[in-house]
């Protein structure tokens, strides 16, 4: 982490907690009123070093079950039109300002996975918790959701190798964009991202990724 990451968080992320506190009591009813109650996400998710903390998010899925197994539902048949929209503008992520000013994430890093992943990754794909994971990050301004995992890793540990505050305003500039022309919300043909299996062994070892 460079010198004034930290600061560079808290300048950015209380402000905008403030400024986007409409929002997201707007997100929050919507997510309530869908749920029939529950509108805020919780799960816990590996940060820096590996350690887990607790995501927050918006609750944009259902709860829905299969009635014969009892088991969750598809996220395709999870995901109402609402929910669809709140990740599609990217509502959903608000409440994760709050873990920035906790400090389990920062503006900028790769994004926070789910735990199950952890035995899969190769000793490469794991260098991306060498740094605190981020709101936005060099996979997300570059492919988001509509890349492969492998090109997400690539360009995660491309971004560790390369981690500097003229980077992170880049990305966070080129968010915006993201966020408001709402590309990559979801891979082609999946309502979010195939779930991560493990990558073939000769994938291992690619060159880093630097892409514009």
């Amino acid at each position: 982490m460079y010198p004034g990451k930290r600061l560079l968080d808290l300048a950015v992320a209380l402000p905008l907690a403030v400024l986007t506190a409409p929002l997201l009591a707007l997100g929050a009813a919507l997510a309530a009123g869908q749920n029939g109650g529950p509108w805020l996400f919780r799960q816990p998710r590996p940060g820096l070093g590996g350690q887990l903390f607790t995501l927050f998010k918006l609750q944009t899925m259902t709860a829905a079950r299969d009635p014969a197994t009892g088991e969750l539902l598809p996220d395709a048949q999870r995901l109402p039109p609402l929910g669809r929209w709140l990740r599609a503008t990217s509502l959903d992520e608000l409440p994760q300002l709050w873990n920035i000013v906790r400090g389990d994430m920062s503006l900028v890093g790769p994004r926070p996975l789910l735990p199950q992943y952890l035995p899969l990754y190769s000793p490469r794909q794991a260098r991306r918790h060498l740094v605190r994971p981020g709101l936005t990050g060099w996979a997300q301004v570059n492919g988001r959701n509509a890349i492969s995992w492998e090109e997400k890793f690539e360009l995660d540990n491309w971004y560790v190798d390369h981690e500097s505050l003229a980077l992170d305003l880049r990305i966070l500039w080129r968010t915006a964009g993201r966020v408001l022309g709402q590309r990559g919300v979801a891979a082609a043909g999946e309502a979010t991202m195939p779930p991560f299996r493990g990558s073939a062994p000769q994938k291992e070892g690619n060159e880093a990724v630097s892409a514009e």
